[in-house]
Parts: structure tokens; C-alpha cells; sequence
């Protein structure tokens, strides 16, 4: 049973992952489980979205946007690599999954199929965690490197926590029977990586990787240089020579 973790320790999990955070005015308190009837968990996995608008903060934490009120996610990832706590309890970020999609992430499977409606659904919002990192969502705006960071880190504390491996940790459009896609984009760079494009499976590796390693690790960001050759010895020299002195005789003879 994978209980919801309290606002403390939420913020404690991801401070000691290296992610910076920061508190929206009453995140602690704010979520849909009275609005709705229904309780936040238990959970069994992280959803990730992209924002599709900039200066979001407001609209994910609180506001909402028409016909969807807030919170619209659990933490709302700004391209500085902040991350803000936007709700402890059920927010309305994942929608409905479908459940064979949603089977996939809760069995730890190491492939996940295309959502399919005709297999039954699941209310995503009452078993995930919603990250918004903001992006436009249209396939040119950039993941910072520092961003895509912090969401790597955000995404394995929660896998830290709870036990989980990195096949917990799904993306928006492998779960909606809706047809969404998010998140995609280029990415700035990542480690030793220059830019590259988002996909769920890269991310899941950089997840993984990360689990491999204490939560106070950081990935290397630049490539150790190959060693310098050693010069040859006194020897390897002669015999050099040698061989080119009887290549020079036997081609003018």
C-alpha cells in the first residue's frame, strides 16, 4: 500500500534528492478530495506533463483552467530547475487512463503499450504523482538543462521512496485515452549530453541511472579526456628506425 506522503515529507525527500523547492501559498492544505468525494491514493506511479503555457505557476497551483479547477498538478517545475509544491492531496493533472496503459506502470513492466481505451479505465488522479514542468508544449520551446535536472531528481525521489524502479514512471500521453502528448521537446542537454529530444524511455534511463547512486549524487558533465599516449621507449625507438632503414635499402636495391 503505497500511501501518500505528507507535505513534510515531500519536501524532505526532494531536498535530499538536490532538488530546490519552494512553497505555494497553502499547498499543504489544497487538493480535490473534497470536491470530488474521492481520496488521494494509495499511489503506484509519477505522471509527467508539460505546462503548454509559460508564467504558469498561478494556473497549476491554484487557479485552474476552464471547466478544470485547481491544483492541476503536485509540483510545478520551472525552467530554472524550481521546483513548487503546488498540492499534497488529489489533483486533477492525470485524467482518466486507460487501464491496460495504467497495469503496465503498476506491475513495473519494462514495456508499456499504447493506451486503449477497450481495456477499462482508471481515475489517474486518485493513484499518481503530476509533475508540470513548464514548457509550450509545441515541440520548439527547450527543457533547460538545469530543468530536466531537478525533473530527473523529482521523478527518482519518488521511485527512492517508495521502492519503486523506474518503470513507475509514465508521461501523459502513454497513459490518456484522450490522444494528449505530453511531454515532448527538445531538451538543453543532460550530464555529458548535449540536446537531445524528450521521450519517455530516455527519461526512464536517466531515472534508473540515478537510483543506481546515493540521492546526493549528480551526474557528471563532462567527458574524462582519454589518457595521453606514452612516448615511446629508447628501444621502440631503434627498432623504429631499423625497420624503416631496411624498408628504404629494399625499395632501391
Amino acid at each position: 500500500m503505497a500511501t501518500p506522503l505528507s507535505p513534510s515529507r515531500l519536501l524532505a525527500i526532494l531536498k535530499a534528492e538536490g532538488v530546490k523547492t519552494a512553497e505555494y501559498p497553502d499547498w499543504r492544505t489544497r487538493g480535490r478530495d473534497a470536491a470530488t468525494g474521492r481520496t488521494f491514493g494509495p499511489v503506484h506511479m509519477i505522471l509527467n506533463h508539460h505546462t503548454a503555457g509559460s508564467n504558469s505557476l498561478a494556473v497549476v497551483a491554484k487557479n485552474g483552467v476552464a471547466g478544470l479547477p485547481g491544483p492541476l498538478a503536485h509540483i510545478h517545475l520551472a525552467k530554472s530547475g524550481l521546483a513548487t509544491m503546488c498540492s499534497a492531496s488529489r489533483a486533477n493533472h492525470a485524467g482518466t487512463m486507460a487501464k491496460n496503459a495504467y497495469d503496465s506502470f503498476l506491475k513495473e513492466s519494462s514495456t508499456h503499450p499504447a493506451p486503449s481505451k477497450s481495456s477499462g479505465t482508471v481515475d489517474g488522479n486518485d493513484v499518481s504523482y503530476g509533475i508540470e514542468p513548464e514548457n509550450l508544449g509545441n515541440g520548439k520551446d527547450v527543457y533547460t538543462r538545469a530543468q530536466y535536472d531537478a525533473w530527473v531528481r523529482i521523478n527518482t525521489a519518488f521511485c527512492r521512496e517508495y521502492d519503486w524502479s523506474a518503470e513507475s514512471v509514465g508521461c501523459h500521453k502513454e497513459t490518456s485515452i484522450e490522444g494528449k502528448i505530453d511531454p515532448r521537446g527538445p531538451v538543453e542537454g543532460y550530464g555529458t549530453r548535449g540536446r537531445f529530444e524528450f521521450t519517455p524511455g530516455q527519461f526512464r534511463k536517466d531515472v534508473a541511472e540515478r537510483l543506481k547512486h546515493p540521492a546526493s549524487w549528480s551526474p557528471p558533465t563532462t567527458t574524462t579526456p582519454a589518457p595521453a599516449p606514452k612516448p615511446p621507449t629508447t628501444d621502440e625507438r631503434i627498432t623504429a628506425l631499423e625497420k624503416r632503414v631496411t624498408a628504404l635499402e629494399k625499395k632501391e636495391s
